[in-house]
């Protein structure tokens, strides 16, 4: 895909997703959802690839679905005939889905650890298109808004299910139903933010993060691992986990990364893991 509305850069193992439309502080687009999801799927298929850093060109990250022209739901004015206003939308609600629930979902699904690098506004789809992002990191200029109700509009992009878990039903509900805009701080104290950094450090900080796991971790661990925390917090039973566990433990117990992991600890010298996603990754949840 010819990328619009978003750039992709590949880098020692780092992949950075930048949200490019700084002109409109990165407002959301069907566009973008589309280009998105496209990248997230590129990046499973390259081992070249072991983390992902999502952050936004320019001051803002993502002011939330662009509303130019009374536009809602992904759409924003002046794109063609495909983009219309949400007011007018006719589309079938038995099958009708957010556009920013397709990126959560994308997301979700992704096979490499995803954190947010968060260096301006963030409101509507534009914080909550972060949630099933591993660790998000903020700019202390950030703002953030889950703004719905102030729009006569609910949260979408998976978030219903998302936010709970990440902060607690109350913090939740009180974001949700009140819309207010508060500031990194408070997003820090609430636990939706890991850290909040001065503009010029924050995507030091991600790569920082993101240079941990490239450099000392199994691809085929890492995948494995992110895919089990989330899935489980839907379970309804520690045997949901178990069964899974001790697949995995089986799986990659007799592997070679596993081999290597422990030869590299006894031999005192970086592991050099020989496994690769693209091909080795192992089913442990069906």
């Amino acid at each position: 895909m010819d990328y619009q509305e978003i750039d992709y850069g590949v880098g020692d193992g780092i992949l950075t997703i930048t949200l490019d439309r700084p002109d409109r502080l990165n407002a959301f687009t069907i566009r973008m959802q589309q280009e998105l999801v496209d990248a997230f799927d590129r990046a499973d298929t390259d081992d070249e690839v072991r983390a992902v850093v999502v952050t936004g060109r320019g001051r803002g990250f993502c002011a939330g679905a662009d509303l130019g022209g009374g536009q809602l739901g992904g759409g924003h004015a002046g794109d063609g005939a495909d983009e219309r206003a949400a007011f007018d939308r006719d589309d079938d609600p038995a099958t009708f889905r957010d556009e920013g629930g397709l990126v959560s979902l994308r997301v979700f699904e992704s096979l490499k650890p995803v954190i947010a690098a968060i260096n301006g506004p963030a409101v509507g789809v534009g914080i909550t298109m972060t949630l099933p992002m591993d660790v998000r990191l903020a700019s202390d200029t950030a703002k953030i808004g889950f703004v719905f109700a102030r729009r006569g509009i609910v949260p979408e992009a998976c978030s219903s299910w998302f936010l709970p878990r990440v902060v607690g039903i109350s913090q939740a509900m009180e974001w949700v139903t009140t819309g207010r805009v508060f500031a990194a701080g408070e997003a820090l104290s609430a636990g939706l933010v890991r850290s909040v950094h001065p503009p010029d450090e924050l995507l030091p900080a991600a790569y920082a993060l993101a240079r941990e796991i490239a450099d000392n971790t199994s691809s085929i661990s890492v995948a494995l691992s992110r895919q089990m925390l989330w899935r489980m917090l839907g379970a309804q039973h520690p045997m949901d986990a178990h069964r899974v566990d001790s697949r995995g433990v089986l799986a990659t117990g007799r592997s070679a990364d596993a081999r290597e992991g422990v030869t590299s600890f006894l031999e005192k010298r970086p592991a050099r893991f020989p496994l690769r996603v693209s091909r080795d990754l192992p089913d442990i949840f069906s």
